[in-house]
């Protein structure tokens, strides 16, 4: 493994690191092998809602679209750094736990870039009724349900619900298991 990843050798990110609790069985993709990396939170509150917030229309990349909190990775951070600076940059909050993976892809939304993006299922501290959404990049946000997922397919090509699936997904690894 090459310098800077810190992540995804023999567990060494599992427990807590940086202050985050990581579930074990947890492997963080070494973000220092070249590719354009993507963390996606999906975070979940204490009654299992998932958190989703509005891109703005002025957004280059599904503009106007429900989306996860998630972004690039920077260059020298690890994925779970790259996903504790999203979580506070987009909503104010603070990473406390990763509590599953979810899903991994690689997609290119038309620029020839391939990003490697992988959502993680997690926990955040904070005022979870108040999100400090980034100004100019997202207009409004929702806890959404069983009930609301629906919402979530507007503004976009029946072909690509990936923030209902992925949303669908969190919602199903939160629930309480019998």
């Amino acid at each position: 493994m090459s310098g800077g990843s810190g992540t995804g050798a023999g567990g060494a990110d599992h427990g807590t690191t940086h202050g985050v609790a990581v579930a074990p069985g947890i492997d963080f993709p070494d973000t220092s092998d070249g590719r354009t990396h993507v963390a996606g939170a999906v975070i979940v509150d204490d009654r299992g809602r998932i958190f989703a917030q509005r891109r703005s229309a002025t957004r280059k990349v599904f503009p106007h679209c429900w989306d996860i909190v998630g972004g690039h990775v920077e260059e020298g951070e690890t994925m779970l750094d790259g996903l504790a600076r999203e979580v506070e940059e987009e909503t104010g909050w603070r990473l406390s736990g990763v509590l599953a993976e979810l899903y991994e892809l690689d997609w290119d939304p038309g620029d020839g870039v391939t990003r490697h993006e992988v959502d993680y299922l997690v926990r955040v501290e904070g005022d979870l009724s108040a999100p400090r959404l980034e100004p100019g990049k997202h207009t409004e946000y929702m806890w959404v349900d069983e009930s609301l997922v629906h919402r979530l397919r507007d503004e976009r090509d029946p072909g690509d619900y990936f923030i209902t699936d992925i949303v669908q997904r969190g919602l199903d690894a939160a629930r309480p298991r019998d």
